[in-house]
């Protein structure tokens, strides 16, 4: 998912609620002045101008106490595997032990923050306090009210030069595949597990970056694209979803570089080559042997549904062997279900951020478990895998 994630953190009563319904301008979190009000993190959607959609995360705060605090506070920290940028509060000049914890684990995941001093208008921001702060923590700091609104247009401005700094560093999905007025055809299935009214997010994205690219889209399904292909022979690249490669690929000629949406993720994430190797440990499986699937979205199952049925029904088939299946559904604890296992399958990830695939994906391959994805094994099984990761072997 490419909406930047942004959370706010700081003790109990800095105001981060308050600034969160600041920022967004709506009451998207409950502010009181009792402590400890916010106790799970709390996500808001928000188009940010110049920058587009982002996330917006209240969190509970890091001075909580007792058993039960320290469950939020522990919540709390998770946040910061998925997020891109980090906004930590603090008040009455006063940085303590909590924020400078935080810090430290900031800076442990590489993590860019702001400092922001909330409340300015019952005690203002010290400049020599800021100007300290600034040269030792190697950031911005920033005084606001997020009772008054002083300071809120600033720190957006902070917050826009900080994610846009992040987004430019983002890779685009089609790189160098495509040019200026390239046609690329999109082959997209519709069936019970695509949303009523929409397309699946890995479509749309693709669909944004062939116009970054003043390419051409054409849109269809597996039923219209052979008619297609047959008027149409001005076609620069196909790429379809991997549930029908099987459908399309006969009808992709041989000069017309041809790949899935869940490969074209891949190679986007940085994680390609894992996947790439990994994929070959389908021909070794065995009776008995366990494929963990990871499926990074929760989701109601259906007949058609791909990581449950069609994508298990297809390995049983193609190994002939009795495969053992797990699953892990969204963000869940992985490590007591990697026990034992030969391979891991990831979906595509489009509904997590890059980072929390990264850090999910480094955790299995640390342990040194084979993983490929949907895409890649399911091209491996339709004796497509070649063709379909040809565009990108030259970058790895």
């Amino acid at each position: 998912m490419l909406r930047p994630h942004i959370a706010v953190f700081g003790c109990r009563n800095a105001g981060k609620s308050s600034l969160i319904n600041a920022l967004t301008r709506q009451q998207t979190t409950i502010v009181s002045d009792t402590p400890g009000t916010t106790t799970d993190p709390i996500k808001k959607v928000m188009e940010l101008n110049g920058i587009g959609p982002v996330v917006w995360i209240d969190t509970a705060g890091i001075d909580d106490d007792g058993a039960l605090g320290a469950q939020r506070v522990a919540r709390t920290k998770d946040v910061i595997k998925e997020i891109d940028l980090a906004l930590l509060l603090f008040t009455r000049n006063n940085i303590g032990p909590h924020e400078q914890q935080l810090m430290a684990e900031f800076e442990r995941s590489s993590l860019p923050f702001i400092l922001v001093h909330n409340k300015s208008d019952e005690i203002p921001l010290d400049l020599d306090i800021a100007e300290l702060l600034s040269q030792k923590c190697a950031t911005d700091v920033c005084e606001c009210s997020a009772k008054s609104g002083d300071g809120i247009e600033i720190l957006l401005e902070l917050v826009r030069q900080k994610i846009g700094a992040f987004t430019s560093k983002k890779k685009s999905l089609l790189g160098n595949l495509i040019s200026k007025n390239k046609t690329v055809v999109l082959v997209c299935p519709i069936d019970s597990e695509t949303p009523d009214g929409r397309l699946i997010f890995p479509q749309v994205q693709t669909i944004r970056d062939i116009l970054d690219h003043q390419a051409i889209a054409v849109v269809l399904t597996e039923v219209s694209f052979p008619e297609y292909m047959k008027k149409n022979d001005q076609v620069d690249l196909v790429i379809s979803d991997s549930q029908i490669f099987d459908k399309v690929e006969q009808f992709v000629p041989t000069h017309i570089p041809f790949t899935g949406f869940s490969i074209l993720l891949a190679h986007r994430t940085g994680l390609f080559s894992h996947f790439l190797r990994g994929t070959h440990i389908l021909d070794c499986l065995q009776d008995g042997d366990k494929v963990l699937i990871l499926e990074s979205c929760t989701h109601h199952v259906t007949c058609e549904d791909i990581g449950r049925v069609k994508l298990p029904n297809r390995i049983k088939s193609f190994t002939g062997a009795d495969i053992h299946f797990e699953w892990i559904n969204g963000l869940d604890p992985l490590f007591e279900k990697l026990d034992g296992v030969s391979l891991v399958v990831q979906c595509g990830g489009c509904m997590v951020t890059q980072k929390q695939l990264a850090m999910r994906i480094s955790a299995i391959l640390e342990l040194g478990v084979p993983i490929t994805n949907y895409g890649m094994a399911l091209a491996y099984m339709s004796d497509i895998f070649e063709r379909t990761v040809a565009p990108f072997i030259d970058e790895h």
